[in-house]
């Protein structure tokens, strides 16, 4: 067993700043969703620098997709294609909705959905496309619009991995899908703890989404309870749900959001270090973002090559006795019990995703990891993977 201390699978970094605004925010009395939920919301549509788009704080990336396909009218009947290379919650707030969902396979150089395999699936039942930016990696975004054009279909950017990704030279966020959504967990670019933010330019759904992002009421408490005249009416005009983000969050957020690129600049750098000492192991390095991309790098899920002795669990053993924490992103859907047993779902189905799980490990890389810890990282796979 490793002598040093144990090096986890991911860290967030929290600053001074961050411990006075949240400090600020319960000093204010005011620490629900408020003047600072409110600020975050701005600076993040100020940071994709597109002055078109409505920015919605909500309490988890899950929360902000099942808003958006509710408010796109996804309901019973529909199908929404998703790939199974993908968390849970991509999936699961299309069943919330009672619509069924359409699992598809990825592109095996990527691990980013599929277009072809998309066009497969469409029948007169679908109605939207979920693509998930996987790792960090932009999807092939002008062609998946391309398709859901000709078919008629929303599409709906699970970017949970994507901040700041771009695609075409703009980042994630600012592309032609009707939604954006982004995930603020603990683990992620940059964080809020729990939380996520939903994007569009479309001014129906962004409306339909803050009515329903809490409650269904016409007016939020903040408007009401700060409102300087009698201002205590409100009427509830749908069954709504509890997805607000609090100022506490938030504050966190508003600072977290202005190292964003920073963050995004040292996860390139760790990226790029471990991708050069790999290159010579029976092993295959994630993709690096086309020239003049932007990769967010959330994950480094590395792949074991044809040559390689040990097998996918014997490395990550080997890697949590030298003290290296690490994961596996994911467990397809289609291996998933729900999912499998509910859509009678085969590996044979998704050839790609099967094979990439089977022989795939994700390192960390994040922020905190100073060089002495990326070294050690690598020399604890280089090990890993020497041995038989």
């Amino acid at each position: 067993m490793s002598q040093l201390p144990f090096l986890p699978f991911a860290l967030p970094e929290i600053g001074e700043d961050e411990i006075a605004e949240v400090v600020d925010t319960l000093r204010s009395g005011w620490l629900t969703t408020g003047p600072k939920a409110k600020r975050f919301e701005a600076a993040f549509g100020a940071f994709l620098g597109d002055a078109s788009l409505h920015c919605i704080a909500v309490n988890s990336a899950t929360a902000g997709l099942h808003l958006a396909l509710e408010a796109l009218g996804i309901g019973p009947g529909d199908e929404v294609i998703v790939p199974t290379h993908t968390f849970t919650a991509t999936a699961e707030v299309v069943r919330y909705l009672g619509a069924d969902v359409t699992l598809v396979d990825i592109d095996p150089a990527t691990l980013n959905i599929d277009p072809r395999a998309v066009e497969a699936a469409i029948n007169r039942r679908t109605k939207a496309i979920v693509p998930v930016h996987y790792g960090g990696l932009a999807a092939d975004m002008p062609a998946l619009l391309a398709i859901a054009r000709r078919h008629g279909l929303k599409v709906v950017e699970d970017a949970a991995h994507a901040l700041p990704t771009t695609s075409g030279g703009r980042l994630v966020g600012t592309l032609g899908s009707d939604a954006t959504v982004f995930s603020f967990y603990a683990n992620k670019t940059i964080t809020t703890g729990e939380g996520g933010m939903l994007v569009t330019r479309d001014a129906a759904l962004a409306k339909r989404a803050q009515v329903m992002r809490l409650h269904g009421m016409s007016r939020d408490a903040f408007d009401r309870f700060t409102a300087t005249v009698p201002s205590w009416y409100y009427e509830i005009v749908a069954p709504g749900f509890k997805y607000n983000l609090t100022d506490i969050a938030a504050a966190i957020g508003l600072h977290q959001l202005k190292k964003a690129h920073a963050f995004a600049l040292r996860r390139t750098q760790i990226a790029q270090r471990f991708s050069a000492a790999f290159a010579g192991l029976p092993l295959v390095v994630p993709p690096a973002a086309p020239a003049g991309e932007l990769h967010a790098w959330h994950l480094y899920a590395l792949r074991l090559g044809d040559g390689a002795l040990p097998t996918r669990d014997q490395v990550i053993e080997r890697l949590f006795a030298a003290g290296i924490g690490c994961s596996v992103h994911y467990i397809p859907l289609h291996r998933q019990p729900y999912w499998r047993d509910r859509y009678r779902l085969a590996a044979g189905l998704f050839p790609h995703s099967q094979r990439v799980y089977e022989r795939q490990l994700s390192l960390p890389i994040y922020t905190r990891m100073d060089d002495g810890d990326v070294e050690r990282v690598i020399e604890a796979v280089t090990r890993a993977i020497a041995a038989a």
